[in-house]
């Protein structure tokens, strides 16, 4: 019979002073640090501080972006490691040293591989996923992105309740990749396309369960296969367990004092220790310091234990923090009351539809890569004009044709729920629906006027909807002349308010080319490393493509493993 939870892992681990070559904080992109040790003979202690494995990993898209990777060049792509470093420098710009951005193209390669070794996954390129910026130097408009192919997640066996569950759990057993979800959004526009790929991912998780097996896609198979590879290695995970303390001996990390089921335990590391605790997505005192006072509480969608005690402790010893005012930012639809925000993906891109601020007026290229919509958020608030609130607008050809929040599909009502807490409205004409959403309707009417003048010919002149290779790839292919854009003419028309959420902060610990912490005069905190979200983005603020933040963990762990494996 599968138990419900566990304290350690393997179950009946005994929980005592302990020592160890390699102790690792976090249980996401952490465990690529643990298994690269454990592959170097290390010996590795993982502590987590929820009750799930898997960390914000689990609730991703599970994207990686792999550029000059085998996975690509063995799916028929071409792409260079000289290419894609100059894609790098050309969008991180000196935002973050070029050292960091380096070394992660340098060591991808032999990242892959040991995930393939060490786990059950199985990679592939997601074609055409463009790059988020393909137009500078080096991009990619054919893309770089990779994903997991959907996973049997049922070889977690006892384990399995101890997986992190995702945003997206549907009662339907059908694992949808990314790439699945391009199709079957617009499966009433592209039927050739989009019907045979819902049918074969319900054949598989139907067909699945027949089985005895339980297929997940994106994030759930990636921290389910990292998950797998842990158990296969024997490498113990201690849940419920929380950092309190770093421990120093003449300037050197030698361990830490977790609280473990509410024990304080000593755990000396000969090699270091390895924070991959996720950023501060849920502290917002250090997000209204940081970033904006502006954010809502607890809208993020990154693990609701990521309140950044890592970096906090990290500083606590000295350790200098950069990239604080960064997220992956991600808007959503506003929550209901007591509810979370509803991930959007491709809603801004699809034509027929359109974002207005609380002045009726655009403010944004609509279909824009998230961070860098996020961004702009940002930016007007600190140029004097903020987005106070901000509503998408669409007509119900839009409502008839494409997924709506993940869980409206087409010509679906929008729910009650919604209208009665006020984050929709519905009107036969703008005039009106302006009333209900608390615009000025003279700018709204405006606004519509010259979308529709626009879209109509093809063209943003405003903001450029559509140039880009990216805005494309979540458009509609059969509006032309541009996938993005369409006049909104004939009623009932409805507007959505969103907010901006993202999927976890990447600002934190300064860390160098080796995943080594930094004190502010720049020399190294010996045997401390920091990956993934408690490190600042080794791409400063810039987002290169879907899935740069699980995969700068992933190899960042790998790294920080192979600098401690080479410690005396």
């Amino acid at each position: 019979m599968i138990s419900t939870s566990h304290n350690t892992i393997p179950a009946g681990l005994t929980v005592a002073d302990a020592e160890v070559d390699l102790l690792v904080v976090g249980s996401g992109t952490g465990l690529a640090a643990a298994l690269t040790a454990r592959e170097r003979g290390l010996s590795v202690l993982v502590v987590e501080k929820s009750s799930h494995v898997g960390g914000s990993t689990a609730r991703s898209g599970g994207a990686l972006w792999l550029p000059a990777s085998p996975v690509i060049a063995e799916c028929g792509g071409v792409d260079t490691a000289a290419r894609a470093q100059t894609y790098l420098d050309s969008v991180v710009a000196g935002s973050a040293p070029r050292e960091r951005s380096a070394a992660y193209v340098d060591h991808l390669p032999a990242t892959v591989d040991m995930l393939r070794r060490t786990t059950p996954m199985k990679l592939f390129w997601a074609k055409e996923y463009s790059d988020y910026h393909p137009e500078a130097p080096g991009g990619s408009a054919a893309g770089r992105t990779c994903e997991c192919r959907p996973l049997d997640t049922a070889i977690l066996g006892e384990y399995l309740p101890d997986l992190r569950p995702g945003i997206m759990e549907s009662g339907i057993p059908m694992p949808t990749t990314g790439a699945d979800y391009r199709w079957m959004n617009l499966v009433s526009r592209v039927p050739r396309k989009g019907l045979p790929t819902i049918v074969k991912r319900l054949a598989q998780g139907l067909g699945g369960l027949a089985l005895g097996r339980r297929y997940a896609a994106g994030g759930q198979a990636l921290a389910a296969g990292l998950f797998a590879g842990a158990i296969r290695a024997e490498i113990p995970i201690w849940l419920n367990t929380t950092l309190a303390e770093l421990l120093v001996d003449g300037g050197r990390v030698t361990g830490a004092i977790v609280e473990h089921a509410g024990t304080a335990v000593t755990v000396t590391a000969r090699r270091g220790v390895v924070l991959a605790a996720g950023g501060f997505d849920h502290r917002m005192d250090m997000r209204r310091k940081f970033q904006s006072e502006a954010l809502g509480s607890n809208a993020s969608l990154g693990a609701d234990t990521n309140t950044g005690d890592a970096i906090r402790i990290g500083q606590d010893i000295g350790a200098d923090i950069a990239l604080m005012d960064q997220a992956w930012w991600f808007p959503a639809v506003a929550p209901l009351p007591g509810g979370a925000p509803a991930v959007m993906l491709a809603e801004r891109s699809l034509p027929g539809s359109f974002i207005v601020d609380q002045n009726g007026r655009r403010f944004a290229n609509e279909s824009a890569d998230y961070m860098s919509f996020g961004q702009r958020i940002l930016q007007l608030e600190s140029a004097g004009t903020p987005v106070e609130s901000m509503w998408i607008v669409f007509d119900q050809q839009y409502r008839n044709s494409y997924v709506f929040a993940a869980e409206l599909f087409p010509r679906m009502a929008i729910p009650r729920a919604w209208y009665d807490a006020g984050i929709a409205v519905r009107a036969d004409d703008f005039a009106a629906l302006a009333h209900q959403m608390g615009v000025p309707a003279d700018s709204f009417g405006a606004t519509v006027d010259r979308f529709n003048e626009d879209a109509f010919a093809g063209e943003d002149p405003e903001f450029g909807r559509g140039r880009s290779a990216y805005d494309r790839y979540y458009g509609d292919p059969t509006i032309t002349p541009n996938p993005n854009l369409r006049p909104l003419i004939k009623g009932p028309f409805y507007a959505v308010k969103m907010v901006l959420s993202d999927l976890g902060t990447c600002g934190g610990l300064r860390a160098d080319e080796r995943a080594r912490v930094l004190r502010e005069d720049g020399t190294v905190i010996d045997g401390l490393y920091a990956i993934g979200n408690t490190a600042a983005n080794a791409f400063g603020d810039t987002y290169p493509g879907a899935g740069a933040t699980i995969a700068q963990g992933l190899v960042y762990g790998y790294i920080a493993a192979l600098d401690a494996a080479k410690r005396t």
